[in-house]
């Protein structure tokens, strides 16, 4: 039986957590390519990779509630195997209808796959830690998607693109075959698991505010490439902000990581997202290359920073798994919105509304992440009453 603190169990989580938010990676490229390669208005290329993201929203919605109950090795193999064969099809056709049903069904079968690896993350001895190191694997993936892909697009054509989505996946299923962990069962909070139990209050102003900043992270980062070679800036230029990007991106995960008990969570909660909204600002209103560069090299480390904070808070709130386990439901309910949205908002008023909306949409994002230790003490107190 492996375990979460083996190395083959880390190894297959990082792996599959590599696989599952290829999103968080590749959203530039994506669209980027959707619109350059494929003749694709912003629209329409924000709506293939939101209905993508919208299937792996509906898969964890539907798999998370059950997830103590599922085979998590199965789960992962299956539908990282599924979303692999969805991507190669998705290789072979430029017409956008097939694209998007395509799209769709390795969207819920990706989504399936990252829901049962979250789940188990949550529910290993220290889920602030283990989170940080798939992030860590995340950024080092990151260096080779974002140095490599843009440069074999210009070369070889568009269906590059999802034959490296489909071999990421695969890489996937066979990981999680060879060596998905179970979940532990023994924590520090093992007595109060119930799993018929609804989740604390707290923990849904938690996820309001994950889908939040989810929403601007997918808004912005699938327009980065377009802003920057739309504004002059050059393929070159461009290209060696993206893997100065996933470089960066190694880097977020390790210091959450090492400040967990240096740095009060509410505080990076509440900065995470205020942060998060001034690059989107400086991103898509810079005339400039240098605050361009500068700005979109560290955004989506920003993300990665606070959303380890984010699970480690509400993997303690929530110790059965299941809010963990939707995830990809936090993350993506609000991600499956940001293309579509930035999309239509880039067609209608441009590049600049993208900031107008972060500003509004990651105010929200303070709000409900201010509300989480307020529902706690409130929840807390009830219960002792009681």
């Amino acid at each position: 039986m492996i375990r979460t603190e083996s190395v083959r169990g880390r190894i297959a989580l990082m792996v599959a957590h590599c696989a599952g938010m290829v999103d968080l990676v590749a959203l530039p490229v994506w669209v980027g390519t959707l619109i350059s390669v494929y003749r694709f208005d912003p629209q329409q290329a924000g709506l293939l990779v939101t209905l993508f993201l919208a299937g792996a929203v509906l898969a964890s919605l539907m798999l998370a509630p059950f997830f103590q109950a599922l085979p998590g090795r199965i789960v992962a193999t299956l539908g990282f195997a599924a979303s692999a064969a969805g991507f190669a099809l998705a290789s072979t056709t430029t017409q956008f209808a097939q694209l998007a049903v395509l799209h769709a069904a390795a969207g819920v079968a990706a989504g399936a796959s990252l829901s049962v690896t979250h789940g188990t993350i949550a529910r290993s001895r220290n889920p602030h830690r283990l989170f940080a190191l798939v992030g860590m694997a995340l950024g080092v993936f990151a260096i080779a998607f974002l140095g490599g892909t843009p440069v074999l697009v210009a070369k070889l054509g568009g269906p590059v693109l999802f034959q490296a989505f489909a071999v990421v996946m695969a890489l996937g299923a066979v990981g999680a075959a060879l060596a998905f962990p179970v979940a532990d069962t023994e924590t520090s909070a093992q007595g109060t698991r119930a799993p018929s139990r609804s989740l604390p209050p707290a923990v849904w102003w938690g996820v309001l505010g994950i889908a939040a900043m989810g929403l601007v992270q997918s808004m912005t980062f699938s327009f980065l490439e377009r802003v920057g070679s739309d504004r002059g800036f050059g393929l070159e230029a461009v290209t060696g902000v993206l893997i100065a990007l996933g470089i960066v991106n190694l880097f977020p995960a390790v210091l959450a990581a090492v400040l967990e008990k240096r740095w009060s969570g509410r505080s990076v909660l509440l900065a995470g997202p205020a942060l998060q909204a001034v690059l989107v600002v400086l991103i898509m209103n810079s005339t400039v290359f240098g605050p361009y560069a500068a700005a979109a090299a560290v955004f989506a480390a920003v993300m990665i920073f606070t959303h380890t904070f984010a699970f480690g808070v509400l993997a303690r709130l929530d110790s059965t798994g299941r809010a963990m386990a939707a995830t990809p439901a936090m993350l993506m309910f609000g991600a499956a919105i940001g293309p579509i949205l930035g999309g239509t908002l880039v067609k209608t008023l441009g590049y600049g509304s993208l900031g107008v909306a972060a500003l509004v949409i990651d105010a929200l994002a303070v709000i409900a992440f201010a509300r989480i230790h307020s529902a706690h003490r409130v929840s807390a107190t009830v219960q002792e009453a009681a």
